[in-house]
């Protein structure tokens, strides 16, 4: 009897597992969560208009919540395969310190609660969105794309994309243009990130039967796709100075950041197939996540810039 096995049989018994309460924190996936509560703070700051601090700080809370849900309601789903892959084995459903029910149970809770508290304190259209992004996570990325198709990271990356949109709904209780191009940011971004992952990790989805793009098309398909994304990446982060809510300062900024992000996903387009040591897949995969980071931290300090600008003219 397996791991998961002996967990499913304990649940059944009607006995808790001696989990920690850091078992339960690893299973909101933290270094996921804390991308998703930076990226829904930019769409808090960069939204026009003002939110009671209080409010704010509310509404990061849910966010937060309802991230580390979506990563507990996956986890729950994926012991199967986390137990097989080098990357997810010790996580705490495979590793036996939590059984799969618990984790079912505490991703639900966790949903109702953030959402619930969202809509009274917020708005219900901030809610809404966090409520069917936990869903497409949990459900249609987890559930049904993840291992049906090569082409799961592209339609998936939507759940990691809706959270700046989220954070601008709580300000504005609206979806514009400018929370689109914001989704639309880390959606283009979210391929030639995770396909860099993909292709120094293709043994272990291999292992799983997962298909990811680099084991279903090849080396060189995927490498193609990665430079596609990442020139699309560069220039929709640089729409937010031709729309008008960031300054050309700030189109500098991200044209440069581009430019390297484009740099590093051509130096593995033109990596060999069959690299062993996939060096600059790994680099890109490092540098994406700190693009990503750079792009909505400039958009931030821009926009505080012009309201300091704002505040001062005021006052001649």
């Amino acid at each position: 009897m397996t791991v998961i096995d002996n967990h499913e049989a304990l649940a059944e018994d009607g006995e808790l597992s001696e989990a920690s309460a850091r078992d339960y924190f690893e299973l909101l996936k933290p270094r996921v969560m804390s991308l998703v509560v930076f990226t829904a703070f930019a769409g808090l700051v960069l939204a026009p208009g003002h939110i009671n601090p209080v409010l704010g700080l509310i509404a990061i809370l849910c966010i937060a919540v309802g991230a580390g849900a979506s990563g507990a309601l996956n986890m729950w789903y994926d012991a199967d395969i986390d137990a097989v892959m080098s990357r997810t084995a010790k996580r705490p459903i495979p590793a036996g310190r939590i059984a799969p029910s618990e984790a079912l149970a505490f991703g639900l809770v966790l949903s109702g609660f953030s959402v619930v508290i969202l809509g009274l304190a917020v708005n219900w259209l901030s809610a809404g969105i966090l409520a069917f992004t936990i869903f497409f996570y949990a459900v249609i990325y987890t559930m049904w794309l993840k291992r049906s198709t090569p082409q799961n990271i592209v339609i998936g990356g939507a759940a990691g994309a809706f959270p700046p949109m989220i954070g601008w709904a709580c300000v504005t209780n609206t979806v514009t243009i400018e929370s689109t191009v914001l989704f639309l940011i880390i959606f283009l971004w979210t391929p030639a990130h995770f396909w860099a992952l993909a292709l120094f990790k293709m043994r272990d989805y291999e292992a799983v039967g997962v298909p990811m793009l680099p084991n279903v098309s090849g080396e060189r398909v995927t490498k193609h796709q990665i430079v596609a994304y990442a020139v699309l990446t560069a220039v929709c982060a640089v729409l937010p100075s031709f729309l008008g809510f960031a300054s050309y300062g700030y189109g500098l900024v991200a044209a440069a950041l581009g430019a390297i992000f484009v740099y590093c996903s051509i130096a593995v387009w033109r990596m060999p197939d069959g690299d062993l040591k996939m060096i600059p897949a790994k680099k890109l995969f490092a540098f994406s996540i700190f693009y990503l980071f750079a792009v909505f931290s400039a958009l931030m300090i821009d926009r505080l810039a012009a309201m300091l600008v704002s505040q001062a003219g005021g006052l001649f």
